[in-house]
């Protein structure tokens, strides 16, 4: 295509590098460097080089790269594509949570705004949540924002989860029904569901998983039909890895409108004119740079 010609011009002429999540439309995710979960995208963009950034996401992901990456410039293509669930907890949230379990570390799913990274002492993605909350030196946890990626973790650690009522507005709107009509219409498939569904997803699940997660499990599986509950973006990738395997979407319609905005137009735009720049105020990048280099190093931590 002659827009990706001109994009990957620009990338040469400008040192960029583009990162996409897997939930952006499919010609993003062809046009980009590196696509993958928000763990993987943080990692990266704290090792490479370049001095541009480009982050096909939502703002928090930028606002990541950007505190991991102080002195490099990043853009977002679309600089209004929020996160809902990261708008539902405030700081003044987490500090009443702390007033009220004193002797709880303060756990932040990566899907939240910097200034709630900035009181937080770790960060975590749904990838490396359990990991994070293992490896931490505390018996009580305050998790937020999502109680459904609480409440996950909460069954697999000998620890006290104390939940914030937030959640993905997306992976919340599957329901038991869906799995009940799924399981009918294709009964020799397995489900995979991602651990921002809900509890009564989550327990009729085959496999629950981050978006890596579950992409890894489906190309290992030996099985040939899937049932997939998450976001469709993702189909995107598993089927150049398993072109003969049959995939479902638990919903069909389930789809991230924020995570769809971004064009190819608007990535070339961005890039061309180096717009939409990314700023984080110093003091809560500082802050929320310990909380994010922490996720690092408990989420490398075997």
């Amino acid at each position: 295509m002659e827009k990706v010609e001109e994009i990957n011009k620009l990338k040469k002429e400008k040192n960029a590098v583009i990162l996409a999540h897997y939930y952006q439309n499919p010609e993003i995710q062809d046009a980009s460097d590196f696509i993958g979960d928000s763990f993987f995208l943080a990692k990266k963009a704290k090792e490479l080089t370049n001095d541009i950034i480009v982050f096909c996401g939502v703002r928090f992901m930028a606002e990541s790269a950007k505190i991991l990456n102080p002195k490099k410039k990043v853009l977002l293509p679309i600089l209004d594509a929020g996160c809902p669930m990261a708008d539902m907890v405030t700081v003044q949230d987490i500090e009443n949570l702390k007033k009220q379990h004193p002797d709880a570390a303060v756990v932040t799913y990566v899907n939240s705004n910097a200034d709630v990274k900035a009181v937080t002492d770790v960060c975590c993605t749904s990838s490396n949540a359990i990991q994070i909350v293992n490896s931490i030196p505390y018996k009580e946890i305050i998790f937020v924002p999502d109680k459904n990626l609480g409440y996950y973790i909460s069954g697999k650690v000998n620890k006290r989860i104390i939940l914030f009522d937030g959640y993905c507005n997306v992976h919340n709107q599957l329901s038991y029904n869906d799995v009940v009509k799924a399981r009918t219409a294709i009964p020799n498939a397995l489900l995979a569901v991602h651990p921002e569904c809900k509890r009564e997803v989550q327990d009729e699940a085959d496999f629950i998983g981050s978006t890596a997660e579950i992409i890894e499990y489906i190309n290992k599986s030996n099985s040939n039909t899937f049932i997939i509950g998450t976001e469709e973006g993702v189909l995107h990738t598993i089927k150049k890895n398993n072109p003969n395997k049959e995939l479902h979407l638990l919903n069909a319609k389930l789809i991230c409108p924020d995570m769809k905005k971004t064009t190819l137009n608007d990535l070339y735009k961005t890039l061309k004119d180096e717009s939409n720049e990314v700023f984080v105020d110093t003091e809560i990048s500082v802050k929320a740079n310990k909380a994010l280099t922490n996720m690092l190093f408990y989420g490398e931590k075997k």
